[in-house]
């Protein structure tokens, strides 16, 4: 074989393994990258929530009576003193033939009992008269000497007590003719069947708008039934209920960003007071849950928010933890160490090579988390690291 061939069988041999070589060697695995950032990092607690009115205010019957239809709808505003309602008395309930008599019964017999007190009267009059008659002939006769004292002393006494039935005679006769005016006024009214007498106004007792009508068309009402609710839109508060352990945590003054409200932009609110009572609540999975009322007061000017109302449904996020200047990754690029080392690293790529960096973690939350340590603003860390990623491995970014 000559030379040149040999030279060219020993080129093709190297190249082929360097093909196979080639082929054969790891490939750089392809790995989500960011950037380490500097910015501001905020903890919060995010919660399903919805709006209330500061100062509700129930309109009631405050004794039964008939309303009358309300003119007032959902939404209408109202002044402080305007009139909601009127009561007037109620009907009177109807009567059967039977109840009928009774009544009818009920007057004759009332006549009866003032003509017997009318007779009453006249009898004790003419027995005064006899007394005084009586006692006048003791007198003169005593003064002759024709009767003693104690006859004088008698007749005293029989004229007193002629005095005292006649004024018990006028006094039942006084009784009768009450009982019989009682008899034909309830006769009267019962026959008549409606209520008369004078109409009993409600009136607002604040400026707001009518959130809810009780009652619409006319009615009759026992005392204490609700008519109406009546709130002022404008003061308006949000009402979250977080977790006890949660609820430690947002304290009084909190920012608070209102969202999934509506409206084009969050809005901004404060927590304005937790509420010091617990109650229990079972979650959708059917676990008995601690929840207490945490109450965020709106700070975003009036016109941004015109349009909520009361019981909407909103998203609150309390803020619970801000740093200003936080040097940020994505929470899914810290992990923490393999045995026997401890605390949290992240895969910082360099040179088309990995490597594992020690990192001290100081907070995270749903997106990012806040590093310190050795890592510089502008790495670049793998995000959410696959099994395959370990210190020294070649990779390149995901296109």
């Amino acid at each position: 074989m000559q030379t040149r061939s040999k030279i060219v069988l020993l080129l093709g041999i190297a190249a082929a393994a360097l093909l196979v070589a080639l082929a054969l060697a790891p490939r750089p695995l392809e790995v989500e990258l960011a950037a380490a950032q500097v910015g501001r990092f905020e903890t919060t607690i995010d919660e399903d929530a919805r709006t209330r009115l500061a100062d509700r205010y129930v309109v009631s019957a405050p004794l039964a009576a008939r309303l009358d239809r309300i003119a007032l709808r959902e939404g209408d505003e109202v002044k402080a003193g305007d009139v909601l309602a009127t009561l007037r008395p109620v009907l009177s309930p109807l009567l059967d033939e039977r109840s009928q008599r009774e009544q009818r019964s009920r007057i004759e017999a009332a006549q009866a009992n003032l003509e017997r007190a009318s007779t009453r009267i006249g009898a004790a009059r003419v027995a005064l008269e006899r007394a005084l008659d009586e006692a006048r002939r003791t007198e003169q006769l005593a003064r002759q000497g024709f009767v003693s004292p104690t006859k004088q002393e008698t007749d005293r006494l029989a004229v007193m007590a002629a005095q005292k039935e006649l004024e018990t005679a006028v006094a039942g006769e006084h009784v009768a003719r009450h009982e019989l005016q009682l008899a034909q006024a309830a006769f009267g009214v019962q026959r008549a069947g409606a209520g008369t007498g004078a109409p009993f106004v409600l009136r607002s007792p604040v400026a707001g708008r009518v959130l809810k009508r009780h009652h619409q068309s006319e009615a009759t009402v026992a005392p204490g039934a609700p008519l109406l609710e009546i709130g002022d839109t404008a003061r308006l508060e949000v009402v979250a209920e977080l977790l006890t352990a949660d609820a430690l945590l947002a304290v009084p003054g909190s920012a608070v960003q209102i969202d999934r409200w509506g409206g084009p932009q969050p809005l901004a609110g404060r927590v304005a007071r937790v509420e010091p009572a617990a109650f229990t609540k079972v979650s959708a999975l059917g676990v008995e849950e601690q929840r207490v009322n945490v109450i965020v007061e709106l700070t975003s000017p009036r016109e941004q928010w015109a349009a909520l109302g009361d019981g909407y449904r909103v998203g609150v996020r309390i803020v619970t933890r801000s740093e200003a200047k936080a040097l940020k990754v994505p929470v899914g690029a810290v992990f923490p160490q393999p045995a026997p080392a401890q605390g949290y690293a992240v895969f910082v790529a360099d040179g088309g090579r990995v490597r594992q960096q020690p990192v001290d973690l100081k907070g995270r939350n749903g997106s990012e988390a806040w590093v310190a340590g050795a890592l510089a603003e502008g790495a670049q860390v793998v995000v959410y690291p696959a099994p395959a990623v370990k210190d020294g491995v070649r990779v390149k970014p995901r296109g």
